[in-house]
């Protein structure tokens, strides 16, 4: 099956969706092991005939299908680039973003290469949430703070992974880290902050759904 992975290129996932016989859905088309090869640190390492490169015409205005034309041009930009992977995607893995004041276990290239990172925020919700609405089966995960939830979430990968495709896995979320909708573990008190995110998403559904009546 074709799996969509959020942030995209998060290696720690990635390589367990090849290793159990899927294909990872790149907004880059950057396989795993062109991923391994190459040097973080040289620019001729990027490969001019993958996207970004190599997009052009039609492919290049694929963003505005998703967001109206308030939207700022760079999002528009990135969910052109994120097409692909809304289209095509039969099954989803979403990793939530770092807690806040996290404290790295790794430095930062290889927590970047095991991670990834969300790059813009409101890309990243917004291709979440386009992917919540294809009714597929998406397995979320809170991002691993220590050795334990690392063992734990390549365990839970293995097992959506391997039951992708049978009745054990049907569409919809699966959240057994009771995450909230900006992706992190859920508190028994809601701050100012986060109720004001729900507002917000709320709001921005029912923007997105008249705008695409």
């Amino acid at each position: 099956m074709e799996v969509a992975v959020l942030p995209d290129l998060a290696m720690i996932i990635t390589h367990l969706v090849t290793k159990n016989g899927h294909e990872v859905l790149s907004a880059t088309n950057m396989s795993e092991d062109k991923l391994r090869d190459r040097d973080p640190y040289a620019d001729e390492a990027f490969d001019r005939d993958e996207p970004p490169f190599n997009m052009k015409g039609h492919e290049v205005m694929a963003g505005n299908k998703y967001a109206s034309c308030e939207t700022p041009s760079g999002l528009r930009g990135r969910l052109s680039l994120f097409d692909n992977i809304i289209q095509n995607s039969e099954a989803a893995i979403i990793l939530g973003p770092p807690p806040r004041k996290y404290k790295h276990m790794y430095d930062n290239l290889n927590e970047l290469i095991l991670f990834s990172c969300i790059g813009c925020a409101n890309q990243y919700k917004l291709v979440v949430k386009l992917l919540k609405q294809k009714n597929i089966p998406i397995l979320e995960l809170a991002y691993p703070t220590n050795r334990d939830e690392i063992i734990s979430l390549i365990n839970r990968v293995n097992d959506f992974l391997q039951k992708l495709g049978t009745d054990e896995i049907k569409p919809g979320i699966i959240n057994d880290d009771n995450l909230t909708v900006e992706l992190r573990p859920s508190n028994k008190k809601i701050t100012p902050y986060e109720f004001r995110n729900i507002v917000n998403e709320v709001e921005q559904e029912e923007r997105f759904n008249k705008e695409n009546k």
